[in-house]
């Protein structure tokens, strides 16, 4: 079980949390990128990259035997911020079908690269699976 922190008077984030308190089992998800199980990249467009990388973190948990509520933490790194801006509204809508709440810690950063040139995002995750 998980449960969004929001301190006292705070504005609720909007696709986000502040911070997340979990107790079970912890997976750590190394930074996923969006190529597909075969390393391959479907895509260079913005969304449909972190749209797999989202499906690839669904996976690695579902090998844990946990889902994707059970996530309390990602952190997005971006090639282009404002690439990353433009495509939210479709970012929002794959998040939602696979992550599906936003009660998730969450950080997002602009980075000169990624290690792989054709990857424009890499996302990693931190999950709890109640006991």
């Amino acid at each position: 079980m998980k449960k969004a922190l929001l301190p006292q008077g705070w504005i609720k984030p909007r696709g986000y949390a502040n911070g997340v308190a979990a107790r079970g089992t912890q997976v750590f998800i190394a930074g996923q990128i969006g190529w597909d199980e075969t390393e391959q990249f479907q895509s260079d467009e913005f969304a449909a990259q972190a749209q797999q990388a989202l499906k690839n973190i669904v996976a690695v948990l579902a090998a844990a035997g946990g889902r994707p509520e059970h996530i309390v933490r990602m952190t997005w790194y971006v090639t282009d911020k404002r690439e990353y801006l433009a495509a939210l509204k479709d970012i929002g809508r794959a998040f939602r079908e696979l992550i599906g709440d936003y009660d998730i810690a969450m950080s997002a950063v602009q980075v000169v690269a990624l290690i792989e040139d054709r990857a424009k995002v890499e996302i990693e995750a931190t999950a709890v699976i109640p006991d």
